[in-house]
């Protein structure tokens, strides 16, 4: 849960920062391409080929295809059509993929984790529902199809780790999911990127290095790993902790206006959903093997 919360406090800082100093003026595919090559970089060092067969190699490739590379260019698409919070609220969906997915990959019906994650829902559509731009429907379908992207990766890491040999340290083999998203982002760019909009400003620079290094590198490592430790009730309503907490940052950072009426009532909403899930969970959890890490 601890890995959970940590890097939605770093991720809150993700959406304001793409919205204020990339989208629009920096290529999305050459911004995507950074981000993971950075990541890569990140964890090549550690990587130990022999610890996964090439079956479980491809997946977890496949996974940091959809998850990272897949994802990104859906999410940084978005920004073209939609304002910080536009794209925020239309995340709200994110939790039922997430519980939908897993009772799909481990054949079982969970109504208590679906009930839980529609909570979350409205709580973060309480939160961010108001008046919407003419790019509606646009931006709506691309960052679903950003967060239908995530919850596969998530879930679909769950259900891979499963088939680890206990003695995997996950650091050891988690360059490979960088490496499938790279697989994804790099001939995306050199397809479809525009080199007239490469960054310009130190700022700019200084985002994507925060962005591809933390956000992404440390990022996400620990969510996937915290993804690991908690039940797929708790991971749903984790996908919608980050809608207060992008609030939060960015009105702190540029004075956005917010109505704290409204993000008060979703964030308890959200808190009290992630609380029944969390105490269900004690007493009848169906949690993966844990991998130490």
């Amino acid at each position: 849960m601890f890995y959970l919360v940590a890097v939605t406090v770093l991720w809150a800082f993700s959406f304001s920062f793409i919205g204020e100093y990339l989208a629009g003026a920096v290529d999305s595919y050459f911004a995507v391409v950074t981000r993971v090559l950075l990541a890569s970089l990140l964890f090549l060092p550690f990587l130990k080929v022999s610890l996964l067969t090439f079956k479980q190699k491809l997946a977890l490739g496949v996974l940091g295809a959809l998850q990272l590379g897949m994802m990104y260019i859906f999410f940084y698409h978005s920004f073209l059509y939609l304002s910080v919070p536009e794209v925020l609220l239309f995340t709200i969906f994110t939790p039922l993929y997430v519980a939908m997915l897993n009772d799909a990959l481990f054949k079982r019906f969970s109504p208590f984790h679906m009930l839980c994650a529609l909570f979350a829902t409205i709580g973060a559509a309480i939160i961010r529902f108001e008046g919407v731009s003419e790019n509606f429907w646009t931006g709506f379908f691309i960052v679903q199809g950003a967060n239908l992207c995530f919850a596969l990766g998530q879930v679909g890491y769950r259900k891979l780790a499963s088939t680890f040999q206990p003695s995997v340290s996950n650091h050891n083999i988690f360059a490979w999911f960088y490496l499938g998203a790279l697989a994804v982002a790099l001939p995306a760019f050199f397809m479809f990127g525009n080199t007239d909009q490469l960054p310009q400003t130190t700022s700019q620079w200084g985002v994507l290095l925060w962005l591809g290094i933390v956000a992404s590198g440390m990022g996400y490592y620990f969510w996937n790993q915290g993804a690991l430790r908690v039940s797929a009730g708790t991971l749903a309503i984790m996908n919608n902790a980050l809608i207060p907490a992008g609030l939060i940052v960015n009105l702190l950072l540029w004075q956005k206006d917010t109505d704290f009426s409204r993000l008060a009532l979703g964030a308890v909403i959200i808190a009290g959903a992630l609380w029944l899930s969390q105490k269900c969970s004690q007493k009848d959890a169906r949690l993966l093997p844990i991998n130490d890490s």
